[in-house]
């Protein structure tokens, strides 16, 4: 699994001329030109990321669903992450990532569903999960995973702003790698 930090996120922007304030733009532009939808999952973002996709004028053609499932009994409720997930791996968990997305995707019927769980602090954090820790899980008709985010620590303040922000953006970029590999 591939894990970023923050100034990874940041790098990977700049690489692919993506500015962070305008990543939702080349997002809903680039899947109204492929004829997609996307689906979000939402839990330590809590609707932040489906707020920057519908920001931007036209989004409705490209986003029907998103599910802010902060607790456990609705990420398993309506989004059919296994109790046993949950309980052995925990909210917080590339599992229950990956079963969010599903999920979703399932609920809409999206081309590609993201999902984001983690713990955005200031305060939650435990020596095996500390603030910072997020999860991105990405789901498309072929193939389902997890990104590994390290967005808190001794480079950052523990912002929670901060940290959902550069969740959102790598939420953002990751569809927007589907996007282009499925164009391919």
């Amino acid at each position: 699994m591939v894990t970023l930090t923050d100034i990874d996120i940041i790098q990977l922007l700049r690489k692919n001329n993506l500015n962070q304030d305008t990543l939702q733009e080349d997002v809903v532009a680039k899947l109204r030109e492929l004829g997609f939808k996307v689906a979000t999952a939402e839990s330590c973002t809590g609707g932040l990321l489906s707020e920057r996709i519908t920001r931007v004028s036209g989004a409705s053609e490209v986003f029907d669903c998103g599910i802010c499932s902060y607790s456990n009994a609705i990420k398993s409720k309506v989004l059919g992450v296994s109790e046993e997930t949950l309980t052995i791996l925990g909210a917080v968990s590339a599992e229950t990532a990956i079963q969010m997305a599903e999920g979703v995707k399932r609920v809409s019927g999206a081309d590609i569903a993201v999902s984001t769980t983690g713990i955005a602090g200031p305060t939650g954090g435990t020596a095996e999960k500390p603030v910072g820790l997020v999860f991105v899980g990405v789901c498309t008709k072929d193939k389902a995973y997890a990104v590994k985010l390290m967005l808190g620590g001794v480079n950052t303040v523990n912002s929670r702003t901060y940290i959902r922000k550069l969740a959102t953006d790598a939420a953002l970029f990751s569809v927007l790698s589907e996007c282009y590999a499925a164009n391919n």
